[in-house]
Formats: structure tokens, sequence, C-alpha cells
């Protein structure tokens, strides 16, 4: 048998190319979400819970955590930032960007080995609107990614209206979300954490080092809504 002939029979027994939206079974999974408090946290939270996931909201102060917790209802527990971390299997960040950097120094160990979801957008605002910011290290997930050694980091649910979310007239919330991270398992994990939620789709859009543009694009989004009284989302076609 000659080498073309041996290319060939290789290339014929090549097991066909994954199904990109063949995604695990996430449903068992404890879902924490630092910063679960605030608007996107808590909203995020809700929808989640919702759908039948198991959620913990985290907060520095744990009472904090289980008032609003016993608010949202679904089964939500509220507990400090660090029990939040060591009790879930996947942690969203969802913090202010100004105590961004220092929540996550704090919680190295309670990460160690957690899928971690970093969904915070670090932006300015002065007269003319919001603005992007860029971290030292280039965006808000590679911020947590060179903080949180031992953890797996990836990014999602950047462009995600407070609004809708916490709305529980709202049944589906009609976006894509755009995931990003060095792992295709770690990805496909938050894509499907994010198809739990009616209405959402997850989208794999690159590797971290793409993630600044994804959070700065929120700004825009920001203006969008400003001056169409929306809420608006983002949907990606061909896809």
């Amino acid at each position: 048998m000659t080498s073309t002939d041996n290319a060939s029979t290789a290339s014929a027994q090549k097991a066909p190319a994954k199904d990109p939206f063949d995604l695990p079974d996430v449903s068992g999974l404890v879902v924490g979400v630092l910063g679960g408090t605030g608007p996107q946290g808590k909203g995020l939270a809700l929808r989640l819970a919702r759908a039948g996931q198991k959620v913990i909201i985290g907060s520095r102060a744990a009472d904090r955590a289980r008032g609003a917790a016993e608010e949202l209802g679904h089964g939500v527990e509220g507990a400090d930032n660090a029990e939040c971390a060591r009790r879930s299997d996947i942690v969203i960040v969802a913090v202010p960007w100004d105590g961004h950097g220092e929540t996550l120094k704090g919680l190295r160990a309670e990460l160690a080995g957690k899928l971690v979801v970093d969904c915070v957008n670090p932006l300015g605002f002065d007269k003319k609107g919001a603005y992007a910011l860029k971290p030292e290290e280039g965006s808000a997930a590679e911020q947590a990614a060179a903080l949180l050694p031992d953890s797996r980091v990836t990014a999602a649910f950047h462009h995600l209206s407070a609004v809708l979310l916490q709305d529980p007239g709202v049944e589906e919330i009609d976006t894509d979300v755009m995931v990003l991270g060095e792992e295709r398992a770690d990805v496909e994990i938050v894509q499907a954490l994010a198809g739990r939620i009616p209405g959402m789709r997850g989208i794999f859009a690159g590797r971290l080092r793409n993630a600044h543009q994804v959070e700065s694009l929120v700004a825009n989004l920001i203006s969008v809504n400003r001056r169409y009284k929306a809420h608006a989302g983002l949907r990606l076609t061909d896809v």
C-alpha cells in the first residue's frame, strides 16, 4: 500500500467532527454567584434557579446574602463569598469592577479547582456616557486568570440586561451569550449553563485573550439602551 493509500484510509476512518451544540448535562451542578446581591448577579441567580439549577449567592456579608436569597425563592441559598465558593461547582463572578481584583485575590484557595465564569465589565462613566476601561492584564477575565492560577477561568454573561433578568414577568431572555475560555470542555459547560435559561444560547467566542472587546461592547449596548429606551441583547447570525 502506498503512502497515498495510507493517507486516504486514515482520512476515511477519521471520526466525524463533534457537533458544537452537543453540550453536557449541567443540571446537577451547584452554581455560586459572587456578587449575588447586585442587580446582574441577583438576576442570573433568579433565572438559573427558575430553570432548576441549585444556586448559592455570595456576598461579603452572609446576612445580606441570605436576605436576598429568601427574596428570590426557588431554593436559592445565601452565604458569605468564601462559603459560596467552597460549596459550588461553577462560580459566576458578578462583583463590581472596582472590587474585582481584591475579591478574587481573597478567594484564591476557595476557588482552586473550580470552574470560574467572569462576567464583569470594566467600565468608566462621564458626561458623554459609558466607556471601556482596559485592565493591565488586558481584561477582567484575564485578571481573574492571573489571580486564580489553580482555577479554570472562562468569561460569559456580559451582555445581559439586569432589568430583564430580574423581571418575573419576562419568561424568556432573547439573547446569545458569548463564551470565552482556554479549554473546550470548560467552555461547553458554560454554554450548556447559558442554555438552561429559556431564550438564551451559549456560543463559543474565542480564548480569553479576546475577552476585552467582549467586555467593552457593553458600553455600546448602554448607549443603544439610552437612545432607544430598550434592554438590548445580542444575536449572532448564521450560527
